[in-house]
Formats: structure tokens, C-alpha cells, sequence
């Protein structure tokens, strides 16, 4: 894919100052840039590498005031970091355009399917499927029995949705996502065997989602597992059965939330965070990496941390206090051993 840099400004609507048809045909960052690149300028401390980059254009905000002369194309636009990332979102469109049905792959012959369909190679859909409009689906998917799927989503390579479940619309789901596998349940039996609890319920994935790679959902044992609306997860989660996530929330990778729990909206969980089950997590909460949530969070907006998880500035006293219990111990030991003393120089 090759660009001019007047196309470029013209698409982010901005302008050029130097060769307009000088010809870019890939990104990089502006300390890397060589011949051919496109980069961007955006934050002041690597104004330096503008005026000693190879990269052939560089975006600029309109207002940057230049230091030295500089041997690339500019492309000033009005916030120059956005303008990129809008760049980067048509690149990766770009990158990624895929269309038509590649065999072998199977769709069974009850499934719907919307328009504009890809299907990669070596897929599965099965029967009573529903497939809206501009779907991608990439090789090696599985599409269970009665799965709905909404338009504009992208499924990519290796993901497995199991049957029933609802995915929503816009919604993105990396390699090896697995969507709607059995729950975590087994009952107990007298001879300290365990009998597995069938899960019949299903997983509903509302719009505008991204899931990342290798994160696993679990079906409801009745009703449904929900994920909803602009949620984002990241790699290697574990949603277990009956959870809900709230709207907007973002959970960082090796996340656990156990079983029943409510996660409210808006709520941030630091990577490697575990949740136990059957508790609630209030709106607005935002729990630091590795903390271990054992009881329901009431109070909205509050930052929790540690293991028990506790209030956030009350957690980072704690932490101060646990490096001087070495030395606490020591003056400890020094005052059990003058008190021996005094003790023994009374009797």
C-alpha cells in the first residue's frame, strides 16, 4: 500500500508543508523512520529525532514551532497523536480486508448469513447459527450450534464459540478465545467423589467488546454469563459462570472472577487480580494489580489494594509498615533483652 502525503492530509484533514507526493508505504516510530516511513510527533521529548529522522513524512501538531530546519515532509494536523491513531485504525482495516468463503470450511445448511461475509479456511458453523452483516470470520473457528452473531464483528483465528451463545454487535474476539465452555461445577458426594452439575445456561456478549487472546468465559449453570456493552478484557482472563461484567470495564491479564460475581460499571481490575464468588464489585472501582477481593465492594469510585484487598492509601501504609517490621523485630528483641535484665538485677 503505497500514499502520497497529500493524500494522507487530505484524509486526516490537515496539510502539508514540503513535497506533497513524497510516497510513504509503511508506520514507524519517528526514531526508526527510514525511507518510505510514515511517523508522528506528538510528544515533546522526541522533537529531537524530527530533525535527524530518515522518515520520508512525519505528522506534526499545526502549532509546533520548529527549533531547526528539517529534511522530511510535515504533515501538520490539529492533535497529532490522534490523527496517528485514526491512521493506524485505516491501516489496520487496510491490513486486515479479507472477503469470500475459502474451503474447505462447513456452514450447515439451516445457518443465516448475513452479507458480506469471510470465512477463512478450515471453519465450522454450525446449525441455527445467525450471522449478521460484515462479519469476519479467520481459519480455524468453531461456531457452535444456535450462536448468534452480531454485524461488523471479527473473530480471529482459533476461537471457539460453543452453542447458544449470543455475541453482540462491533464486537472483537482474539486468537483463542474460548466463549461459553462449561462452568466450574461439581457437587460433592458422599464417597468424596464429585458429580458434575450440567451448565445448560449460555454466555451473552453485548456490543462494542474486545476480548483478548486465550481468555476463557464460562456458560451459566442457568441463565446466562454477561459481558456487557464496552467492556474490555485483555489476555489470559477467567470469567467464570453466572458473572457479570458491567458496562465499560476493563479487567488487565490473569484476572480471575469466580463464580455469581457482579462487577458494577466503569470499574478497572489490575492484571492478576482474583475475585472470589458470589460477591459485588460497586461502579467506579479500581483494584491494583494482584489484589485479592474476598468480600463485596459497596462504595463506588474507590481504589482498592492488597491481599485482602483494602482501601488504597491504607494498603500502601500497610506496605510501609511491612518493611520496618525486620528492624521492629530487632528493637523488639533488644527491649525483651534489657527488660530481662533489669528484671534479673531486682531479684
Amino acid at each position: 500500500m503505497q500514499f502520497t502525503a497529500n493524500q494522507i492530509a487530505t484524509l486526516l484533514g490537515g496539510y502539508v508543508e514540503g513535497n506533497p507526493d513524497v510516497i510513504v508505504n509503511q508506520l514507524a516510530k519517528i526514531e526508526e523512520g527510514n525511507e518510505g516511513s510514515l511517523a508522528f510527533l506528538s510528544n515533546p521529548k522526541y522533537e529531537s529525532f524530527l530533525y535527524q529522522t530518515n522518515a520520508s513524512a512525519v505528522i506534526v501538531n499545526e502549532d509546533l514551532a520548529l527549533q531547526k530546519t528539517v529534511e522530511t515532509t510535515l504533515i501538520r494536523v490539529k492533535d497529532a497523536y490522534l490523527a496517528f491513531s485514526e491512521l493506524l485504525k485505516i491501516y489496520h482495516q487496510l491490513r486486515n480486508e479479507r472477503s469470500g468463503m475459502e474451503e474447505p470450511s462447513f456452514i450447515h445448511e439451516s445457518a443465516q448469513v448475513g452479507s458480506d461475509l469471510y470465512l477463512g479456511a478450515f471453519s465450522y458453523i454450525g446449525r441455527d447459527v445467525k450471522i449478521g452483516n460484515h462479519v469476519k470470520i479467520y481459519p480455524q473457528v468453531y461456531i457452535g450450534d444456535g450462536v448468534s452473531i452480531g454485524d461488523d464483528v471479527v473473530i480471529f483465528p482459533g476461537v471457539k464459540v460453543y452453542y447458544d451463545c449470543k455475541i453482540g454487535r462491533n464486537v472483537v474476539l482474539h486468537s483463542g478465545v474460548v466463549v461459553g465452555s462449561d462452568g466450574f461445577g461439581f457437587a460433592p458426594q458422599n464417597d468424596g467423589t464429585y458429580s458434575k452439575v450440567p451448565q445448560i445456561g449460555n454466555v451473552i456478549v453485548e456490543d462494542d467488546v474486545e476480548i483478548g487472546a486465550n481468555t476463557v468465559i464460562d456458560r451459566a449453570t442457568l441463565g446466562s454469563t454477561v459481558i456487557k456493552k464496552g467492556v474490555k478484557l485483555d489476555n489470559l482472563i477467567q470469567i467464570a459462570h453466572n458473572v457479570e461484567i458491567g458496562t465499560h470495564t476493563v479487567v488487565a491479564a490473569q484476572t480471575g472472577i469466580s463464580g455469581s460475581t457482579k462487577v458494577g460499571d466503569h470499574v478497572v481490575l489490575g492484571g492478576q487480580v482474583g475475585i472470589v464468588g458470589h460477591i459485588q464489585i460497586a461502579s467506579g472501582s479500581q483494584v491494583q494489580a494482584q489484589s485479592g477481593v474476598n468480600r463485596s465492594i459497596g462504595q463506588e469510585n474507590k481504589k482498592w489494594g492488597g491481599s485482602p484487598a483494602m482501601p488504597y492509601s491504607s494498603n500502601l501504609r500497610s506496605q510501609v509498615i511491612y518493611g520496618k517490621l525486620p528492624a521492629l523485630e530487632q528493637r523488639l528483641t533488644e527491649l525483651e533483652a534489657r527488660l530481662k535484665k533489669l528484671y534479673d538485677e531486682t531479684q
